[in-house]
C-alpha cells in the first residue's frame, strides 16, 4: 500500500480544539452540539467549513487554518469560539469549557453522534468506546520532506511526559477524584490502535503497518490510526495528539508553541546531519504512565542511559534551548507562557485547587473551567 505524503510548509501550524457544551445552572454535559452545528451551517445545509461534530453531540470541534504562527492559529480558534458561543448565548442556557474530562457527567447519559464512522467505533469497542467522554488538543506541524516525519516522532516520544503533564486535566471521572492527573491518557488508550506509536524505521514499514490493519479489517485507513502522535499523511504534518483539553486560548498557544518548535528543532539537526535520539520504548511507556499518574510532579526518565528528572526541571530548562526557535519562528511570546504553568499549576491542579476551596462541590469546578475558557488562565491579584 502506498500512503502520499502530501507537501506542506515546513514548521507551519494547524491546531484543533476540542469543546464540550455544559448547561449553565446545573453544570451537566449538555447534547446540544447537533443543534449548534445546524445554526452555524449555511442555509442550504452546508456545514461551517472549520467548527466540526465529534464522536459525543455534547462536544463541538474547531479546526485552524494552517498558519506560519502559532498567534494566528489561536486567533482564528477564538474566532470560532465567538461563533459557537453566539449560538449558545441565544439558546440562553449553555455554556462553553474544555478539560480532559467532565468532573461528574456519566457516559450512558450521552448521544453519540450519528455517524457510520462513529457508529462502527462504538459498536466494535463497546463499553471503552462508549466511556470515551474525554477532550483534547491536537497540533499539526508541517514537515517539508517525507522521510523526516518518522524520525522527528520517534524524537518527540521523549517529550511526550512533558506535554502530558503540562496539558493534563483530567482527575475526575464521573465525580470521582481518580488520583491522576490526566485519566484521559489512560482510558484514550484503551482503543485498539490508540496510546503510543510503533517506532517504525522508515516510510515503507508504516504502509506495510496501515496496509496489515486494512487487510485485516481493523481499520478503513491510515486516518483511523489513533497514536499519541502521528505522520497525518492527507497534510504533511506530525500530529501530536497526546494533550488533554485545555481551558485557554493562552494556554493551547502556549502549548502548540511548544509543539512547533520542538519540531523545528529537530528538524534542523536533522538539516545538519545529526541522528535525533530515542528512547526504549519501555521508557517512553513508562513516561506516559508517570506523567497520567504525577502531572507537574512526574520524575521522568530523559535518555536511553536511564537518568532521571523532574519534568518541571526538564520543562525550564527546554524552554531555553527553544528559545531561539521560537525567534525564528514567532512564538516567543506564546513559548514563554509555559513558565505560567510551571508557577500557576496545570490544569488538573487548578481543578483540584478549586474542588477543595469549595468542599468538593464539582459543580464548582466545572464554574472554574467556563470562567478560565471566558476569561483566560490568569489568577486574581
Amino acid at each position: 500500500m502506498e500512503i502520499e505524503f502530501a507537501r506542506s510548509e515546513r514548521s507551519t501550524v494547524g491546531i484543533e480544539w476540542e469543546l464540550a457544551i455544559v448547561d449553565r445552572s446545573t453544570g451537566e454535559l449538555a447534547s446540544v452540539g447537533d443543534r449548534v452545528l445546524a445554526d452555524l451551517g449555511g442555509a442550504d445545509g452546508t456545514p461551517h467549513p472549520f467548527i466540526t461534530s465529534e464522536l459525543l453531540t455534547n462536544t463541538v470541534e474547531l479546526v485552524s487554518s494552517v498558519h506560519d504562527r502559532v498567534a494566528g492559529a489561536v486567533d482564528d480558534l477564538t474566532g470560532q469560539v465567538a461563533e459557537v458561543r453566539a449560538v449558545l448565548d441565544r439558546l440562553g442556557e449553555y455554556e462553553l469549557i474544555c478539560s480532559g474530562s467532565h468532573p461528574f457527567s456519566r457516559w450512558y447519559d450521552q448521544r453519540l453522534t450519528d455517524k457510520p464512522r462513529y457508529r462502527k467505533l462504538v459498536e466494535r469497542t463497546r463499553w471503552w468506546g462508549r466511556n470515551m467522554m474525554i477532550w483534547g488538543i491536537h497540533v499539526h506541524v508541517g514537515i517539508e520532506e517525507r522521510d523526516k516525519a518518522l524520525r522527528i516522532l520517534d524524537a518527540m516520544l521523549a517529550y511526550v511526559p512533558h506535554l502530558q503533564a503540562l496539558s493534563a486535566s483530567s482527575p475526575f471521572w464521573a465525580g470521582v477524584e481518580t488520583g491522576y492527573a490526566s485519566n484521559r491518557a489512560l482510558m484514550f488508550q484503551q482503543l485498539p490502535t490508540a496510546g503510543l506509536p510503533y517506532q517504525l524505521p522508515d516510510w515503507t514499514s508504516y504502509e506495510r503497518y496501515v496496509d496489515d490493519l486494512v487487510r485485516t479489517g481493523v481499520i478503513e485507513d491510515h486516518t483511523e490510526v489513533r497514536w499519541d502522535i502521528r505522520p497525518s499523511p492527507r497534510w504533511g504534518t506530525v500530529e501530536v495528539r497526546v494533550c488533554d483539553g485545555v481551558s485557554s486560548a493562552d494556554e493551547i498557544g502556549a502549548i502548540a508553541a511548544l509543539i512547533q518548535c520542538l519540531v523545528e528543532w529537530m528538524s534542523t539537526r536533522l538539516d545538519e546531519g545529526e541522528t535525533l535520539p530515542t528512547m526504549q520504548t519501555w521508557y517512553v511507556r513508562e513516561n506516559k504512565w508517570r506523567a497520567a499518574r504525577y502531572g507537574m510532579h512526574a520524575e521522568v526518565i530523559t535518555d536511553a542511559a536511564g537518568n532521571e528528572r523532574p519534568v518541571a526541571d526538564d520543562i525550564a530548562d527546554l524552554l531555553a534551548t527553544l528559545a531561539p526557535f521560537a525567534e525564528r519562528l514567532g512564538c516567543a511570546t506564546e513559548l514563554q507562557r509555559i513558565r505560567r504553568t510551571l508557577e500557576d499549576g496545570a490544569g488538573y491542579q487548578r481543578q483540584l485547587r478549586v474542588a477543595e476551596e469549595h468542599g468538593g462541590d464539582l459543580t464548582a469546578v466545572v464554574a472554574h473551567l467556563a470562567r478560565e475558557l471566558r476569561e483566560g488562565t490568569a489568577r486574581p491579584a
